[in-house]
């Protein structure tokens, strides 16, 4: 019996993919190597790709009909709706208060990149199934 180690992988590698990609986006539009703005926010989603490539993945190797999809594309539905809304919130808050603030109190600016649009929400998905299919097409292969 051969042990399948793609549902570890397969997240894993979404993130990956999904991080390099933010990497690089952010560094073509600031001209330089923008290391600071990994992290919440930005193109493509991070949060969204992980758990997009698991239900994905569930989808392609169980069935759309098996009980783990149903629980995956409810944790993929969760963190989407966290991202595209009470972490834009967060954001949006942050950036307020950070206006309001007083720079010689010397208090460190609040993170206010932590949401994401549609736009960025949907390449993550793109890059989440993109990943798995890549992942169960390689595996099949070798079957």
């Amino acid at each position: 019996m051969r042990t399948d180690f793609s549902y570890l992988f397969t997240p894993f590698l979404a993130w990956l993919v999904a991080g390099t990609l933010k990497l690089v986006i952010n560094s073509v539009r600031a001209r330089k190597l923008a290391f600071g703005l990994i992290g919440y926010g930005g193109l493509p989603s991070n949060h969204t790709a992980i758990v997009t490539s698991v239900a994905a993945l569930v989808a392609l190797k169980q069935g759309f009909d098996h009980p783990a999809f149903g629980v995956a594309l409810a944790l993929a539905f969760i963190v989407v709706l966290d991202a595209t809304s009470l972490r834009r919130e967060v954001g949006k808050h942050a950036a307020l208060l950070n206006k309001l603030d007083n720079p010689s109190t010397g208090t460190t600016p609040l993170r206010e990149r932590m949401g994401h649009s549609c736009i960025e929400v949907g390449a993550g998905i793109f890059v989440g199934i993109s990943v798995a299919v890549i992942i169960t097409t390689l595996i099949n292969s070798k079957v």
